[in-house]
């Protein structure tokens, strides 16, 4: 009897998903709440462009276009790409639009069996149980609700949407106090150029965060008002300086040749390294820095820093390996130089009728508008999709560690599961793909899990890694810092031969991108 195979999201993630199920045979059907594909590029800020340049951020199999010139496309490109791929592999007639998943159950086989198993799914098979998952979907088109049984569910729901993170306030000082606006960015991507232009023109404005969206929000609204900048300049509200670039070529050298290559990496301590690669890593010490300081003053001197009191305490590292590094508009520290745009530091604020209230500041700031560029309880919107609250619980794991999955996919105690595009790495795309190949040669027998046990063992060690490299932001399961090593994990797993560069010192400093895992190699 042919498996029946869901996937829920049809982002890029989802996409990927259901074609690479489809090269095995499989036919998936894609929940997609939307009216159209794409995920996070169907909502994006008019000045919202890739922040990976080109070459990192494309299918292997389905170049960019040649009259996409730019090294960093705009949303729309990127947005444009994803619908070429989706038609030109007939991916759509699969997609279920306007398909909202209420919530996922797994049926058929008792908590307490499941708990005994020392394999996942009991056998190791992601097929072997007897159980299924049953979706409950909300057609938004009809308003009817229906339920899918199928054999292995694949989430593909993203980290960056959904849920947003409005931050706790004391009591009487939260968003109620305020007489102006308060939006999240989600909400302001959502509108249309000359409605986000109207909400902020002529209006005193906050941001609130210092990541990519703010960043791009905060040069939006300056621009709204640049004929009356001096009066109302953008207030950006930010907690923690960050190694924000100018761009990927510091003193000229394309940062792939810096951190993007097997050499770099060897700087770096690895989950299961073994001795001679802990030797390496500790010897190398060294060259991590270095790397890091080469970058750093790079970006001290081009955006001026110390000028304006922005330069971060922490390592550039430390920012890399924890995916949270964005590219800067180009104009952002001129703006903030001519003072349409301000930047006040504040470990906390909260809200009162004028406006916000600064730790360390006398009176309020007078605003508005406010607009929260603080992100999104991601795992909270995994977490809530599942009826049994065992799996919620064991989705969340610990508050003090990132998500348990193996290999980034898989929890090892969840059955018929997978959870593709919540980990982060350099390029989203490229992770997501190599994953989804991995996944798909899982589903077709080409390998077997390790026991659970041994899973969790490699879920820790990874966890220790991001721990120390990620420091505080170690959540966010990012694996930037090591996406050579990651992927060389998928690729012996799948019983491919990881290096696709011909000859040592090639291999060693040539940075590694999707065309280099085009064409697998045994």
């Amino acid at each position: 009897m042919e498996k029946k195979v869901a996937i829920v999201g049809a982002g890029v993630s989802g996409l990927l998903a259901c074609k690479y199920a489809l090269s095995k045979g499989f036919r998936p059907i894609v929940f997609e709440q939307e009216r159209g594909i794409g995920g996070v590029w169907t909502a994006t800020f008019r000045t919202t462009k890739l922040q990976t340049p080109k070459p990192f951020y494309q299918f292997s199999d389905f170049p960019w276009p040649e009259s996409v010139t730019e090294l960093y496309p705009d949303g729309r490109q990127v947005l444009d790409y994803t619908e070429s791929y989706a038609r030109h592999f007939d991916l759509l007639r699969h997609v279920k639009f306007q398909s909202k998943v209420l919530s996922v159950a797994f049926e058929g086989q008792p908590e307490k069996e499941m708990a005994a198993w020392a394999l996942w799914g009991g056998s190791g098979d992601p097929f072997a149980s007897k159980g299924k998952w049953s979706i409950t979907v909300h057609h938004t088109g009809n308003l009817s609700t229906e339920v899918y049984q199928v054999d292995f569910l694949i989430l593909c729901v993203g980290r960056f949407s959904g849920i947003p993170n409005i931050p706790d306030f004391p009591s009487g000082k939260g968003l109620e106090a305020f007489d102006g606006t308060v939006i999240h960015s989600m909400d302001y991507a959502a509108m249309d150029d000359a409605a986000a232009r109207n909400l902020v023109k002529g209006k005193r404005v906050a941001i609130v965060g210092l990541q990519k969206s703010a960043l791009d929000i905060a040069v939006e609204c300056s621009s709204a008002n640049e004929a009356d900048d001096r009066r109302l300049p953008s207030t950006v509200i930010y907690r923690t300086e960050h190694w924000n670039v100018p761009d990927y070529q510091p003193w000229g050298v394309p940062i792939a040749y810096l951190y993007f290559n097997r050499f770099s990496e060897l700087s770096v301590h690895k989950p299961g390294e073994g001795l001679l690669f802990s030797v390496l890593a500790t010897l190398l010490t060294p060259v991590r820095w270095g790397l890091a300081k080469f970058m750093e003053t790079h970006i001290r001197r081009k955006l001026r820093l110390s000028k304006f009191g922005m330069v971060p305490k922490h390592g550039f590292l430390q920012q890399l390996s924890s995916c949270t590094t964005s590219t800067v508009p180009e104009d952002f520290y001129d703006r903030v130089e001519k003072g349409s745009i301000r930047l006040k530091k504040a470990q906390n604020f909260s809200f009162c009728k004028q406006g916000i209230l600064v730790d360390g500041e006398d009176g309020a700031l007078e605003m508005d508008v406010v607009i929260l560029a603080t992100g999104f309880r991601g795992l909270e919107k995994l977490r809530r999709i599942f009826v049994s609250p065992t799996f919620q619980d064991r989705i969340a794991g610990s508050p003090d560690r990132a998500l348990p999955l193996y290999r980034e996919c898989i929890h090892p105690r969840i059955p018929q599961l997978a959870i593709i595009g919540f980990s982060e790495s350099i390029s989203n795309l490229h992770t997501s793909e190599m994953r989804c190949r991995w996944l798909a040669e899982l589903l077709d027998g080409k390998f077997k899990l390790p026991s659970i046990v041994e899973m969790e063992r490699d879920v820790a060690e990874w966890d220790k890694y991001k721990k120390e490299y990620s420091g505080r932001y170690f959540s966010r399961s990012c694996i930037a810092g090591l996406n050579i090593w990651y992927n060389d994990q998928l690729c012996k797993d799948m019983g491919w031969n990881p290096r696709g560069k011909k000859g040592f010192f090639a291999d060693l400093f040539q940075p590694y991108g999707p065309m280099d895992y085009a064409h697998p190699h045994f």
